[in-house]
């Protein structure tokens, strides 16, 4: 397949299809891309009434609405910087957010407005609960190199830390994944992710730069989702693990599984079970795992047609990445050595804002060996790639257990514990063992009858180094304003309670 233009616009140029074609599809009605692109002038040209500095942050804290979806490009045409505020977040979260980005702005709506205390809001931060219109703004011409915008990540350890990226970075990011995903003018694309999750804000920006039309939905449950798919017969469905086993456990008409043509999944490795269960369930859709990470957006995807035989893969860059496998040493890892995934290239984001500190250790020079050269991400994920370049997950340098001399992969150990039906999600964690070192804790969602069941099968699939020492069965399990399995979370209570 022919590889994309590598040449980045403004981020504010994305809207690409033809005037009348659908580009966002609300409850009410649906707007084209005419009506979105006049829309974006006018909310850029109230922004620029203000008269704020180049660069200044301004925040959204808002649900899926219109301009919730369209300040990401208003924001840039005025040369302003927009930060996203998940709308899950409570106050607290909120208020870091502001005052760490030091936003000159937040518009959000006024029941949220109401819960901020004194001292949330930064001095000289304006509150909007309503978007304003101003004279159209023509699309800019700023630096594709310039700052468009900070993502913070959801901070499972720690603060929120936020992630600058450039017009180039979304850019690239935007026609990338247009472009492996081959979406096409005719698609729908059900947006279901946070706008705030690098993944979730370029379900929008992937399908506007092809001409497609998205549908932002904000959900309660998983049957709000399938009433979505129906609704807008929607053709593409972005998830994370938690998602799909809620999908997965719901009732599916036929036909309206059968409208969804492609499926991503990123923020979580599938495991082959799920990936049997997706296949069944939704048998006329193409299967994209993907691997990511904010920093760099997205480093790898597995094709559609290699799923069924590389269950466990996370596949291969992505358009515009450079992945790297990388030993201790800073040396090319051989094929099926584990190593540090490091990612180069254009996709790479500028650092954390003003946090040089956190910056220098991830955000270091690539290796010798690579092409690209320049900054890279160094990950702290540890992946071994085959002979054919295909690479597989391995686990996060700070979460591998080790016990007794082994080093265990967590990942390993719930995807034996999910593959079976006693177990709907689960997380292996390593707690201090006099003997051992480390012993394995495994915490999974599911009914604690079901656990002779469960250990029989992980006798009988697992080595013994590999066996939990202790099983903690709960209905629910913890999980960040992403949508994803809050490990940190889960790791903290097991290690408060020891072995």
């Amino acid at each position: 397949m022919e590889l994309p233009d590598p040449r980045p616009l403004p981020i504010d140029h994305v809207l690409r299809g033809a005037p009348d074609a659908p580009a966002l599809i609300g409850r009410e009605a649906i707007a084209t891309v005419a009506e979105v692109e006049a829309r974006v002038a006018r909310l850029a040209g109230w922004l620029a009434a203000m008269r704020l500095e180049p660069g200044a942050r301004v925040a959204t804290w808002l649900p899926k609405t219109r301009d919730a979806c369209l300040m990401p490009l208003a924001a840039a045409r005025a040369g302003l910087v927009h930060v996203p505020v998940n709308p899950v977040l409570k106050r607290a979260q909120v208020a870091h957010i502001l005052a760490d980005s030091a936003a000159s702005l937040l518009l959000t709506q006024a029941a949220r407005a109401a819960t901020l205390e004194e001292g949330d809001v930064p001095a000289g931060c304006t509150i909007a609960v309503e978007a304003g219109e101003g004279d159209p703004l023509p699309r800019s011409d700023a630096d594709t190199g310039a700052l468009a915008a900070i993502l913070y990540t959801s901070g499972s350890t720690g603060r929120p830390k936020g992630v600058m990226l450039s017009h180039a970075n979304l850019w690239l990011g935007a026609v990338s994944v247009a472009h492996y995903l081959a979406v096409t003018p005719e698609d729908r694309v059900l947006g279901v992710l946070p706008l705030g999750f690098d993944y979730g804000q370029n379900q929008l920006f992937s399908a506007w730069v092809a001409g497609a039309a998205v549908a932002p939905l904000d959900y309660l449950t998983p049957r709000d989702v399938i009433k979505g798919v129906e609704r807008v017969a929607a053709t593409t469905l972005a998830g994370v693990p938690p998602l799909w086993t809620q999908l997965l456990e719901s009732d599916w008409p036929d036909a309206t599984a059968a409208r969804l043509r492609r499926l991503t999944n990123s923020g979580g490795a599938l495991t082959p079970a799920m990936v049997r269960a997706l296949r069944a369930r939704f048998p006329q859709a193409r299967l994209f795992p993907m691997y990511g990470l904010t920093e760099a957006f997205r480093s790898t995807y597995l094709a559609p047609e290699l799923v069924d035989a590389h269950p466990d893969s996370i596949g291969r860059a992505i358009p515009f990445a450079e992945v790297l496998v990388v030993r201790a040493d800073g040396t090319r890892a051989a094929a099926g050595e584990p190593g540090e995934l490091v990612h180069a290239g254009p996709l790479v984001a500028q650092g954390y804002w003003r946090d040089a500190g956190r910056t220098a250790l991830r955000f270091r020079p690539a290796p010798a060996f690579s092409t690209h050269g320049g900054m890279a991400v160094w990950s702290g994920d540890t992946v071994v790639a085959d002979a054919a370049g295909l690479l597989r997950f391995v686990g996060r340098d700070d979460e591998m257990i080790k016990s007794a001399g082994h080093r265990i992969s967590p990942q390993e150990v719930e995807e034996a514990a999910t593959a079976g039906a006693e177990a709907r999600e689960a997380v292996a964690v390593g707690v201090p063992d006099a003997r051992l070192g480390q012993a394995i804790v495994l915490v999974v969602r599911g009914a604690a009858s079901g656990e002779a069941a469960l250990r029989e099968r992980l006798k009988r699939d697992l080595p013994a180094y590999m066996q939990p020492a202790r099983i903690d069965w709960h209905d629910e399990l913890p999980r960040n304003p992403n949508g994803k399995l809050d490990r940190a979370r889960v790791a903290a209570a097991v290690k408060e309670q020891g072995a």
